[in-house]
């Protein structure tokens, strides 16, 4: 189980070899950067944040057999934020990110011998690890492009 809690740690907020995680992706961000969007229908940052944080309700709800309908937000997946900044409505979705990564963790230590031979719990888990390091690259990718512009 080990490796599992690691390979989501590295994904989200530790040190690993391959750069910037989910939450170094968005680190000093102001809700300005966070609200930024290439074109209209884009995804803004604050978006992916938002969708990320969604995403880990759903695998931890996966795992334990939690019913659905605790997450803050309503509706599923992905939640429109405005385009006009806003700093608390950035730092609240900041916060809930860490926080549902937070209860993911522990959903997954808390797994038992039994759990960790489900095919389908592993490959939840690394599937949501998978999941961050790929919206930290889309967000380093779509900070790179806030400056062209």
């Amino acid at each position: 189980m080990d490796h599992l809690l690691v390979a989501l740690d590295e994904a989200f907020d530790k040190k690993s070899w391959h750069g910037t995680n989910l939450r170094g992706s968005i680190r000093g961000l102001t809700a300005e950067q966070a609200a930024w969007r290439p074109c209209r229908g884009a995804h803004s940052i604050q978006e992916v944040v938002l969708h990320a944080a969604y995403w880990k309700y759903v695998v931890r709800r996966r795992l334990t057999g939690a019913k659905r309908g605790s997450f803050p937000e309503r509706g599923s997946d992905w939640f429109a934020r405005p385009d006009q900044p806003d700093r608390e409505a950035w730092e609240r979705d900041v916060a809930l990110l860490v926080s549902e990564h937070k209860l993911l963790r522990e959903a997954v230590a808390g797994l038992t011998p039994s759990d960790l031979r489900d095919p389908k719990k592993l490959r939840l888990i690394r599937g949501v690890a998978a999941h961050d390091l790929y919206h930290a690259g889309q967000i380093q990718l779509l900070k790179r492009l806030s400056r062209l512009v």
